[in-house]
Order: C-alpha cells, then structure tokens, then sequence
C-alpha cells in the first residue's frame, strides 16, 4: 500500500512530462506536414557525385555500350 504513495506522483510526472512534449512537438511544426517525406521517397535527388561521374565520362568518351 505505501508503494502507491510513490507511484502515483510518478505517474502523475510521467503524464505530466508527455503531455508537455506533445505540446512542445505541435508548436515547433513536428505535425504540420506528414505527406511529403512520404512523397520525397519517390523522387531522384540531384547527386553531385553523380553528375561529376557522368560528366567525367562524357569528357573521357565512354559509353553506355557493353564492352566485347
């Protein structure tokens, strides 16, 4: 029974606590938007590596044919 006498403040702060940093979540925009990283996923980002690799190629001549 006197376990009840900590554990109810501890709740109590727990709650407290989650209710605060759901607060704190909605404020600083965490929710505004939930579509576009579902929707980033789908496009190509412009790798810089990439296109110095492919205009390396290019400038040194190399194809996209196989090699015999």
């Amino acid at each position: 029974m006197s376990a009840i006498y900590i554990l109810i403040p501890i709740a109590v702060v727990l709650v407290g606590f989650a209710i605060w940093l759901f607060v704190w979540a909605v404020d600083n925009g965490q929710y505004d938007d939930l579509d576009s990283p579902a929707h980033s996923i789908l496009f190509d980002d412009e790798d810089p590596q990439h296109k110095a690799g492919v205009a390396e190629a290019d400038k040194n001549g190399d194809k996209d044919e196989p090699r015999a």
